[in-house]
Parts: structure tokens; C-alpha cells; sequence
């Protein structure tokens, strides 16, 4: 189990995703990578960007991007990291983060309402393998 947001969570999140049965068959049509920008806040000190390309309930590549700000992904959310942190505690539900705007979203929000379970699941793993925050 592993500290968000370090590279060792996201190489085990990645894991996760690989392995969940449920995620699997939830995820089985989801086609799009998704980039989230974690901005400085509290203890993390400077900006994080996550990749993860998600196709078909498998997670083909994750990593912390150096930049990502031109990358062009089917989805990127961008937030304090205090509202992510929210998000994988379970203290806000994912999609009261997205409505509400604690979490910055482009890309195609209808795609993205169809695929609620998805986008529910894929926040199921990442608590699931998340133990303590930096």
C-alpha cells in the first residue's frame, strides 16, 4: 500500500487497475486517457501531473509527468491537491468534486455522465491501495 501522490502509488495503482476483476468488467468500454494536475497544497510543494491511459479495463501506462500541461487527454482534472486528497479518503464523492468544481474537468462530459460507474470504480481502487497521503 502506498502514499498518494508518489511514484511508487501510482506504479501501484496502475497494478490495482490491472488486477481488479470489478474494475475489469465495470471499465470493460471506457477508451480514453485521463491526466490529473494536482496543485501544490499543505504538505506537497510543488504541482504534480498523473497519467494514466485507460482502455478497456486496463490501465496501459502510468507515470508523474514532468509537465503535461499541452498533453492532449480524453480527460483531465485539475484540483487542489487538498480536494484530491478529499476525493481518495472517501470524505467527497468523486462526482460532487467534479459538479461542484473542487475538480476542474475537460473533456467530454456527456461521455463522462454515461460512464458514471467507471469513474466511480477507478476512485474505488485508488482508496483501496492508499494508505497514508504526503
Amino acid at each position: 500500500m502506498a502514499q498518494f501522490p508518489t511514484p511508487e502509488w501510482v506504479k501501484e495503482f496502475a497494478e490495482k487497475l490491472n488486477t481488479d476483476v470489478q474494475y475489469a468488467e465495470i471499465a470493460k468500454n471506457w477508451e480514453g486517457d485521463v491526466v490529473l494536475s494536482i496543485d501544490p497544497e499543505g504538505p506537497l510543494d510543488k504541482k504534480i501531473v498523473l497519467y494514466f491511459d485507460l482502455w478497456h479495463g486496463r490501465c496501459r501506462e502510468a507515470k508523474i509527468l514532468e509537465d503535461g500541461a499541452d498533453l492532449k487527454a480524453a480527460f483531465r482534472l485539475d484540483g487542489a491537491y487538498e480536494n484530491y486528497k478529499r476525493v481518495v479518503k472517501g470524505d467527497m464523492h468523486p462526482m460532487q468534486a467534479m459538479l461542484t468544481r473542487k475538480l476542474h474537468v475537460k473533456g467530454d462530459m456527456g461521455l463522462l455522465m454515461r460512464n458514471v460507474p467507471t469513474v466511480l470504480d477507478f476512485v474505488r481502487c485508488a482508496q483501496e491501495i492508499t494508505v497514508d497521503y504526503v
